[in-house]
């Protein structure tokens, strides 16, 4: 799972295995390690209630309902799911996608475990 944060929006992107796991079911975690022995996390989880964000100094958390969840792993044409917080200054807007393929080959990247990349499907047809 891949996190891109940009002023007041946070992006997830999931391989194909990790939709599996949101579709069975199951959460996602990852971290990251640092030198000092701090570890920075993030976590995707399904939540009967509405879905939410939060934050408690090291890690991020988003809930997203169950329903929404399932239905996007279950259907391979839906690329993500979309979700706009409130805040006390603007909303945080969510993105929940599935990881494409690059169209530009990247060295010592394994791009095997990805989804087709819909724009490599229309350049092969020209």
């Amino acid at each position: 799972m891949k996190i891109r944060i940009l002023d007041n929006a946070i992006r997830l992107r999931l391989d194909r295995s990790e939709v599996s796991e949101i579709g069975a079911g199951r959460s996602l975690a990852v971290s990251t390690h640092f030198p000092s022995g701090q570890v920075f996390g993030y976590q995707l989880t399904a939540t009967e209630k509405a879905s939410e964000a939060e934050f408690d100094g090291s890690a991020i958390v988003l809930k997203i309902t169950k329903a929404k969840l399932l239905a996007w792993a279950a259907d391979e044409y839906q690329v993500g799911i979309r979700e706009s917080l409130p805040t006390a200054n603007r909303n945080l807007e969510l993105l929940i996608e599935k990881d494409f393929e690059c169209l530009e080959p990247r060295s010592g990247e394994d791009q095997s475990n990805r989804f087709v990349n819909p724009k490599a499907l229309s350049l092969s047809l020209i």
